[in-house]
């Protein structure tokens, strides 16, 4: 996979999708936590500190002894991962000149002593990183990790760590029902009409809006047409109850919406064999809307349509896993 299309896929270690940064063995000059920070990392060079330099990113004290720096991500949804950024944004003199990352899938919440003693495995071998720079590597590798282990090579200083890959949730826990489009049970948008202004993952995200920036919103239309995104779900499974959430669109919500589904990939070229779970509806700004579902057909990808355009917050698509 190349760097262009690994970029496209959810960041598992993102703290919107519930990733931490557990344990470092040092963050004397900067924390941990800023690895997994939302944004670009920000710099103001008037800032200093009683410690020296504040920087955006996580800062390790110079090493006097042999032996490497490392920091510990709990993946907020285990995954397999195609691809990895380390990002040295505005480290040019201390940035670490190689870094390695190994993983492991471990059960349940393991302590930072069970985390030190786990069977850690190679992800990414050791490679050379350039300061200043978005450092980005494709990964060849189907196995299945909870926690990786980014290692720097002897010290020095990373301001993001972005893991980008297909979340795979433990199955055990996708039983009754759940939302099926939701990023941490495995859901993914596979396509999109317009991302002008934000992500259209987003609508699949944890939690609820905060404000409009964290839904998704198309650029105006000025033609005929409208705009929609494709998700496929968790798995195939009959759905119960849809919301279609326009929380925080005041001015710019759709006037309408449809939601369909096929069941399987196959089928998706194929427009008789999709089918209206929600038919075309009117939608108000700024509202959670709820729709009871009625079709008792399996369905693997659905289809939101927003007519003509507009923003969305959150989609749930409730139901239970065939």
């Amino acid at each position: 996979m190349t760097e262009a299309d690994f970029l496209q896929l959810p960041d598992l270690a993102a703290r919107s999708l519930g990733g931490a940064v557990v344990y470092a063995n040092d963050e004397f000059f900067a924390s941990r936590e800023n690895l997994i920070s939302p944004g670009a990392p920000d710099f103001d060079p008037s800032e200093f500190g009683h410690k020296g330099k504040v920087y955006d990113g996580w800062e390790t004290r110079r090493r006097r002894e042999s032996g490497h720096d490392f920091a510990v991500v709990r993946l907020g949804v285990p995954g397999v991962v195609e691809g990895m950024v380390i990002d040295t944004a505005w480290f040019t003199g201390n940035y670490p000149p190689f870094a390695s990352v190994e993983g492991v899938n471990l059960d349940g919440y393991p302590t930072d002593r069970e985390l030190l003693d786990a069977p850690w495995e190679p992800v990414l071998e050791r490679v050379a990183l350039k300061g200043d720079t978005a450092n980005a590597f494709a990964v060849d590798d189907n196995r299945r990790w909870t926690h990786l282990r980014l290692n720097i090579f002897p010290d020095g200083d990373v301001a993001r760590f972005r893991v980008h890959g297909h979340a795979r949730p433990d199955p055990a826990f996708l039983t009754g029902t759940i939302d099926l489009a939701a990023l941490e049970n495995g859901g993914d948008v596979v396509a999109c009409s317009n991302r002008f202004y934000s992500s259209p993952r987003n609508i699949i995200g944890l939690g609820r809006s905060r404000h409009m920036g964290e839904g998704w919103e198309n650029a105006r239309r000025r033609d005929d047409g409208n705009d929609y995104v494709v998700i496929r779900l968790a798995g195939q499974g009959c759905v119960d109850h849809v919301e279609i959430d326009t929380s925080y669109f005041v001015g710019n919500a759709p006037g309408a919406a449809r939601l369909s589904g096929i069941p399987s990939e196959d089928a998706m070229s194929d427009e008789s064999s999709w089918v209206d779970l929600v038919p075309r509806t009117a939608l108000l700004p700024d509202c959670r809307h709820r729709f009871r579902v009625d079709s008792p057909t399996p369905v693997e990808f659905v289809r939101l349509d927003v007519y003509p355009d507009g923003g969305i917050a959150r989609l749930r698509v409730n139901g239970r896993l065939t």
